[in-house]
């Protein structure tokens, strides 16, 4: 039989048997526009749209080795993020002002990797979780802060470039270690990032100097995201951004005149982290 997972407040629930989640059904825990995934399915599905799991019908239709018919489990499919806003507003303003004080920052870090990597949805991978540890990031974080307290100090310009070439190689560090903690099930996913710092650092030069051309920047950020999901390793599927460059430029606008009013703030981070998932697809290598 299959086991249920249901998303709730931010959070995914489950594994549940199919009988218990039936239950859960005919309670009213699960309604019709909640988020629901069992293994087979591309990805996260409100319940209303999984013939027969609402409304009393019987058990929904399963294919040959469990997929549900017409999930398109063997295409993949895209990913999700369920953000609690009142969840992410006092973690982030927790996180900014911890930060602020400079020593607690490795460890705020990673207590708010750990809160919201589990957020998002991958088809086929329930239960998404961060494993790494604060210690590994300690002595990059500590090393770079103290390269540039003496670049401030000391006004050299030499410590200054020294600096900033670190921050990008610990940048690009952050970034494979990320990608290499995360897991499934408590389980490693076993993923590995293959781009190389000479190539990272050639991104964020050309973004950097993308940004004097007013909105050619946006074209060049997708860019750099496509070639970041190209380099992610260890998947049986390709994992692909089909976002535009237009896309991007114009929500980023709309987020920007709306965050002026800082109240939307949370909103549009939902917004702009919803749209970044659903633009992230998971397909059959080859066919991107």
């Amino acid at each position: 039989m299959a086991s249920w997972f249901y998303a709730s407040e931010g959070k995914q629930q489950g594994p549940f048997p199919e009988g218990q989640f039936r239950d859960l059904v005919a309670q009213g825990v699960v309604r019709p526009d909640t988020l629901v995934w069992s293994e087979g399915m591309a990805g996260w599905q409100k319940a209303d749209e999984i013939p027969g799991l609402v409304g009393g019908g019987g058990a929904p239709p399963m294919m040959g080795g469990g997929g549900y018919a017409g999930s398109g489990s063997a295409a993949g499919g895209s990913l999700s993020v369920d953000l609690g806003i009142l969840d992410f507003t006092w973690r982030t303003l927790a996180l900014v002002i911890g930060s602020a004080f400079v020593i607690p920052a490795p460890w705020l870090i990673v207590w708010y990797t750990k809160w919201l990597v589990p957020c998002v949805r991958v088809p086929g991978r329930p239960n998404l979780s961060f494993e790494g540890g604060a210690m590994t990031i300690v002595p990059w974080f500590f090393g770079i802060a103290v390269l540039f307290a003496l670049a401030a100090y000391t006004g050299s310009q030499l410590i200054n470039l020294v600096a900033f070439l670190a921050y990008i190689a610990i940048y690009w560090l952050f970034i494979k270690w990320f990608v290499a903690n995360l897991a499934s099930n408590g389980q490693p996913l076993g993923l590995s990032f293959s781009g190389t710092p000479w190539a990272f650092l050639g991104w964020m030069v050309l973004f950097f100097v993308s940004v004097i051309t007013i909105i050619g920047w946006a074209w060049v950020y997708v860019a750099w995201i496509r070639w970041f999901c190209r380099n992610i390793q260890g998947t049986r599927r390709e994992v692909a951004f089909v976002g535009s460059g237009l896309e991007f430029l114009w929500r980023s606008i709309v987020i920007a005149i709306a965050s002026s009013f800082i109240i939307p703030i949370p909103w549009m981070y939902r917004w702009k982290m919803r749209w970044l998932a659903s633009q992230t697809v998971l397909a059959p290598r080859g066919s991107m």
